[in-house]
């Protein structure tokens, strides 16, 4: 950031609720392009609106990135919807050493601070929320990333399951790069490409995979890099958007596999046994096939 961009703006705040200052620049590692909150000098900034993770480790660590980054005296607005972490933000601010006027409007839990001279407890929030080794894992991650700390089932079951692949392929929604170690234990795959739209996962993932067969992009999978003639594509496709339930996103992880893919390429994915994948990929793919189906999950070869 530079000196004229003296206020940062982190995720979408309701405009209703916490206007976003003409010029502010966006912070938020789900946001392709924004600048690294991590990034921003030590009392240089004039103002910053948070619209907070839900996750209390994860917040935590945004408000302290955000109290450091701000001057003395600099404006502070931090608001989340009551029941995804707003009822906890006056105390989570107040241990910081805040003085908080709080509001509550359209179910959300509003927080305004002036940010004093001192703090206390930055130090702490700021180890817990960052990039971390985790031995359930056996790699490089950190809160608020997807399944941040231990194997996602679905995830669990794909990679199991998972044939050795060949050629150039694809991890979409790459996560931390859980799917794409598995991939790469094959010799006869040239390239992997991961794409995911947290900065954070991608990160982990660059420092969890030393291999320059991969090529990482932090994208929208929906809009990602172009790319084309691949011969497979592996994915546990996501079904929430901000928190809520959404099927299509899915189903576009779908069709954006089928559009990287060549003719003959195949698709190894996972999904909840719920959701309708079914129908978009016997639309789009000339043969789709269960090869498992465990713990609530699916999962499908599909051939292009």
């Amino acid at each position: 950031m530079n000196a004229q961009a003296a206020v940062c703006v982190y995720g979408a705040p309701p405009a209703s609720l916490a206007p976003t200052p003409t010029g502010a620049v966006q912070v938020s590692p789900l946001v392709p392009g924004a600048h690294r909150l991590e990034d921003v000098a030590p009392e240089s900034l004039t103002g910053a609106v948070i619209a907070a993770p839900p996750g209390a480790v994860e917040r935590r660590y945004v408000l302290a990135l955000a109290l450091r980054a701000l001057k003395p005296g600099a404006s502070l607005i931090a608001l989340a919807p009551k029941d995804k972490g707003g009822s906890r933000l006056r105390k989570e601010l107040e241990g910081f050493g805040c003085t908080v006027e709080e509001s509550a409007r359209q179910h959300h839990r509003i927080c305004h601070v002036k940010r004093p001279e001192r703090l206390s407890g930055l130090d702490v929030a700021l180890a817990a929320g960052g990039a971390q080794f985790v031995d359930a894992l056996g790699l490089w991650t950190q809160p608020g990333v997807f399944s941040w700390d231990r194997p996602d089932p679905g995830s669990r079951l794909l990679r199991a399951a998972l044939p050795p692949l060949a050629g150039r392929g694809a991890d979409l929604g790459c996560g931390v790069g859980y799917l794409a170690k598995a991939v790469l234990e094959s010799a006869n795959v040239t390239r992997l490409e991961l794409i995911d739209i947290d900065r954070r996962a991608v990160d982990a993932a660059r420092r969890n995979l030393a291999d320059a067969r991969c090529e990482f992009h932090w994208a929208d999978v929906r809009h990602a890099p172009a790319m084309a003639d691949l011969d497979f594509v592996v994915m546990n496709p996501p079904f929430h958007d901000a928190g809520q339930e959404d099927k299509s996103l899915g189903q576009a992880f779908i069709r954006r596999s089928h559009q990287l893919l060549r003719k003959g390429g195949v698709v190894w994915l996972v999904a909840n046994r719920h959701l309708p994948y079914e129908g978009v990929l016997g639309e789009l793919f000339s043969t789709v096939t269960v090869k498992g189906e465990a713990e609530g999950f699916k999962i499908f070869e599909a051939r292009k």
